[in-house]
């Protein structure tokens, strides 16, 4: 298990066009399984709360989980396991957590009691593949009770413009990444560019994560195979940019604030210096992928 990717429950059901070609549903259909399957996980559930023989976390203060990768946080098939899910959150009031949904609809109505308006260590963020999708959910990600608020443009299927809602200086980072795997649609460097544009120009941090299978730039068509390779090209366009800093107050157990030596320091090996995930990545993970020249899906 990677250690920056936590995942309670798998499986999802196809809401968007980003879901068309699902990297989770072509990676379950390799070991002949059906990605429509949805599932408690056994091991994983319970993953931010796991120690080492020493008694410790293996989640480290400071980390920041990535949830629900192989489905989403929010899908209604989960509704029986998210209290519990919320309740392992409440409990590492230390670590970040990154939820990313393509149901904003659905939130509003499945916070814990006690969430008030917003709880620190959690990232809120939706997916905005093109322009239709941005317009029908950043305007409800607006209206949510969350501390930290971004937006995941991937799979990059078609512009995107956010402009018209980041005056309102709620959105504090922006991620976008190609599409891969079985039947991926091209990501276009002009696309990549204009969003970037758009959060310079507000201070927003913008991370070009990987360029995808199919990148188009100035008229020209690249085949990028591998993750690895994709991630390296997105580094050297220089499209990401460091914004305004993401302030997360997080506390102990026992809600004091943890100063900076108490936190996690990431390492990072040789090839972490051209990776376009860097800036939000927890580190190396000497998960071994930089010998095969791939990274995970995001």
């Amino acid at each position: 298990m990677l250690h920056d990717i936590w995942n309670p429950w798998h499986g999802c059901v196809k809401c968007s066009e980003g879901c068309q070609h699902c990297y989770m549903y072509y990676l379950d259909s390799l070991r002949e399984k059906n990605g429509a399957d949805i599932y408690r996980t056994k091991a994983g559930f319970r993953y931010p709360l796991s120690k080492d023989r020493q008694g410790h976390y293996k989640v480290k203060s400071g980390e920041m989980l990535r949830v629900c990768m192989t489905s989403d946080f929010f899908l209604e098939e989960a509704d029986p396991w998210r209290e519990e899910a919320w309740d392992i959150i409440r409990q590492r009031p230390d670590v970040k957590f990154f939820l990313l949904t393509k149901r904003p609809q659905r939130v509003a109505g499945h916070l814990p009691k006690d969430w008030g308006d917003g709880w620190e260590h959690v990232m809120f963020n939706v997916t905005c593949e093109n322009q239709r999708r941005a317009d029908e959910r950043i305007p409800i990600l607006l209206e949510l009770p969350f501390k930290h608020k971004g937006i995941m443009c991937a799979p990059f299927i078609g512009p995107v413009s956010i402009e018209k809602y980041l005056p309102e200086n709620q959105i504090e980072q922006v991620l976008c990444d190609g599409e891969n795997y079985d039947g991926a649609r091209p990501c276009y460097y002009e696309w990549v560019k204009a969003l970037h544009d758009e959060c310079e120009k507000y201070n927003v941090t913008f991370v070009f994560c990987g360029t995808g299978r199919r990148f188009m730039k100035d008229g020209r068509f690249y085949k990028i195979e591998g993750n690895g390779l994709q991630s390296e090209q997105a580094f050297r366009s220089g499209l990401s940019f460091q914004g305004k800093p993401i302030e997360f107050k997080l506390t102990d157990g026992w809600g004091y604030p943890l100063t900076e030596d108490q936190l996690y320091t990431p390492h990072f090996g040789e090839r972490c210096r051209t990776c376009g995930m860097k800036m939000i990545c927890n580190g190396c993970s000497e998960c071994g992928k930089c010998k095969t020249g791939d990274r995970p899906a995001y």
